[in-house]
């Protein structure tokens, strides 16, 4: 959208409210909107490279998978048993794990339980669920999941359990019975279980027209969901992730796993962006992802890809995921995460959204919060969020911050409420129940569960699920970072301590968190957010910026440059507003939460240091 554009749509929003009778505002489109958020949240886009909201703001998506539920039996392949469930976990996710947006799992086997029959009363409930997020101002992108193609592959008995591809679809195969030998991890079974990788072979090649199958059963799922919401409802909707973690499951003769991309997964991406555009999802993006191997750090599992031959442009996201399975492994790490382990592997996926011409998010990251490696998850987890905000290390961001890249895209798995709480009979045996963990293949990676009373409370160190980031910039960003202080035990994790040269920032920050955003202004009259956490409430919070310095946001007008407001969508969450209505200028703001106020010796002094850091970081 041309900057011209945004600023008559920021205008006409403006002179709506203006111009209603006895002075009466229009009615909001969700509880909490500013002047400025209908026309924000009309429509996300990908333009130059990043996300782009209804305004032109560049936005950041973060959030959590929700839910590995869907890969379950017992709520028949939603992820939650009713739309009250949804709204309780809407409203926690915003409220407690800072999210702006969801991975909406859906399941292929319970929309389409017949061949060439959706099942309605599947989409409708789905539908329900989803409403449930987009009204409390979380935006949506649905991913129809699988892992391991079915669950109708496994025996009753069988170690493990996929979820996917409907029973008729496998009924159509003559799969061997499934077999993985010495597997001490699920995923072993893409490429190790005869019966997986067959399955999965003669989906990509649309033997017995189930690719054909799935593709129809997609369009009529996305015009149902389209039909069903509203359009403000609708416009929260940003996407659709087609297949989850794609794997050829076996190559043909001669072909490379890149070639496998080119030939076979991009003509399967391209297709699916046409059902799409029939079922008048035409102006948002499809989120693709690549060959599951691509970039694993393991070398033995690691195979070529990150669609090198194609082109994606601004109708696809790359999409990707990222898990340590060397210190899932327990054997190729044997230590700890540490300060800027992942900021390699996550610069990649940035130069590969680059190269692609699109923008990147990755929309699975996590690692386990139980068994023998669970000692590693606060130092893994911390590493990974570092690595989404900055492509710089904690001890050399300072030294170095233009380097820090875009700020990534990124939802962690997972968010399940009824984590612990299940009753699922793996592979339809009675004599088989999981209850503990995520009641699937014995992974535990809920960041929250519900307590004895039903309240939602987080499994995790809220100093780093619950954090700064920006959520929108009126400009472009250029540098980012947040010192969560997160904690490993008893441990307070610092990876970014402010360096002696800034004594006042040092004195400011003292033992809190603390974050820096710079950008670079676009003209634009609507304000930068950064999202706040519970942890930053507004009496105790101190920014300072080259827009002024203030201890204590006050609440946003027009004409405050710096304040806080709710966040849309009536959770409780919150946001800083930064308000610099100029173009090409470079602004920084530091937001801090330290235990005293600060003096306003100390506020002006800190504010020179920064100022002076500025003009020889970004000169």
């Amino acid at each position: 959208m041309s900057k011209l554009r945004v600023h008559l749509l920021g205008v006409l929003v403006l002179l709506t409210g203006l111009l209603t009778t006895a002075g009466a505002q229009p009615a909001s489109a969700l509880p909490d909107d500013l002047w400025f958020d209908p026309a924000a949240a009309a429509t996300l886009t990908v333009q130059n490279g990043r996300f782009t909201d209804g305004l032109g703001r560049e936005v950041v998506l973060r959030g959590y998978n929700v839910s590995g539920e869907t890969k379950l039996k017992e709520n028949n392949g939603l992820p939650f048993a009713s739309v009250a469930d949804a709204k309780k976990s809407a409203t926690a996710l915003r409220a407690l794990g800072g999210g702006n947006s969801v991975r909406f799992l859906l399941s292929w086997a319970y929309a389409e339980p017949t061949r060439g029959q959706v099942d309605s009363a599947y989409l409708a409930a789905a539908t329900d669920q989803i409403r449930a997020f987009v009204d409390a101002g979380i935006r949506v992108y649905p991913d129809f999941h699988q892992d391991l193609y079915s669950r109708w592959l496994f025996d009753s008995d069988s170690w493990y359990t996929g979820d996917g591809a409907p029973k008729w679809a496998v009924d159509l195969g003559d799969y061997p019975d499934e077999y993985c030998g010495i597997c001490p991890f699920w995923g072993q079974n893409i490429t190790s279980n005869a019966a997986v990788t067959q399955a999965t072979y003669d989906f990509w090649h649309n033997e017995y027209g189930l690719q054909d199958a799935f593709l129809d059963t997609a369009q009529k799922t996305m015009t149902y969901v389209r039909q069903n919401l509203t359009a403000t409802q609708f416009a929260g909707v940003v996407g659709f992730d087609p297949w989850n973690e794609p794997h050829a499951g076996t190559y043909d003769s001669g072909q490379t796993s890149r070639a496998w991309e080119k030939d076979v997964l991009w003509p399967f991406y391209v297709k699916f962006r046409a059902r799409m555009d029939a079922a008048g999802w035409q102006a948002k993006p499809a989120f693709v992802e690549p060959n599951l191997f691509w970039n694993a750090n393991i070398d033995f599992q690691k195979q070529e890809g990150g669609l090198l031959d194609s082109t994606l442009g601004s109708r696809y996201v790359f999409n990707t995921h990222f898990y340590d399975q060397k210190a899932i492994s327990g054997v190729f790490m044997w230590g700890k995460a540490e300060d800027g382990q992942y900021v390699g592997d996550f610069g990649t996926v940035r130069d590969r959204a680059t190269a692609t011409g699109t923008t990147a998010i990755i929309s699975e990251f996590g690692h386990p919060l139980s068994g023998s490696v669970s000692d590693k998850a606060p130092t893994v987890y911390k590493a990974m969020y570092q690595a989404l905000d900055s492509r710089v290390k904690g001890a050399n961001w300072w030294a170095n911050p233009a380097s820090s890249g875009p700020v990534l895209s990124g939802s962690q798995w997972q968010w399940d409420i009824y984590n612990g709480r299940h009753h699922e009979l793996m592979n339809d045996n009675p004599n088989e129940v999981q209850t503990a963990g995520d009641a699937w293949n014995d992974e535990d990676l809920s960041a929250v569960r519900l307590d004895d009373s039903g309240k939602a409370v987080l499994r995790q160190d809220a100093r780093m699920l619950d954090r700064v980031y920006p959520s929108a910039t009126a400009g472009r960003s250029l540098a980012f970072t947040y010192e969560d202080r997160s904690r490993d035990g008893s441990t307070t994790l610092t990876w970014n301590p402010v360096p002696s040269s800034l004594p006042n920032v040092a004195q400011l920050v003292g033992s809190g968190q603390y974050a820096l955003q710079v950008w670079r202004s676009d003209g634009s009259a609507e304000p930068t957010e950064l999202h706040l956490p519970a942890s930053f409430p507004s009496a105790s919070t101190t920014v300072v910026s080259d827009l002024g310095t203030v201890f204590g946001p006050p609440a946003y007008t027009r004409t405050t440059p710096i304040a806080t407001a709710a966040e849309p969508g009536g959770t409780g969450s919150r946001r800083l507003l930064l308000t610099a209505a100029d173009s090409g200028v470079l602004h920084y703001a530091l937001v801090a939460n330290g235990a005293t106020a600060p003096s306003a010796s100390v506020l002006s002094a800190a504010r020179a240091e920064l100022s002076s850091w500025m003009a020889a970081e970004f000169n």
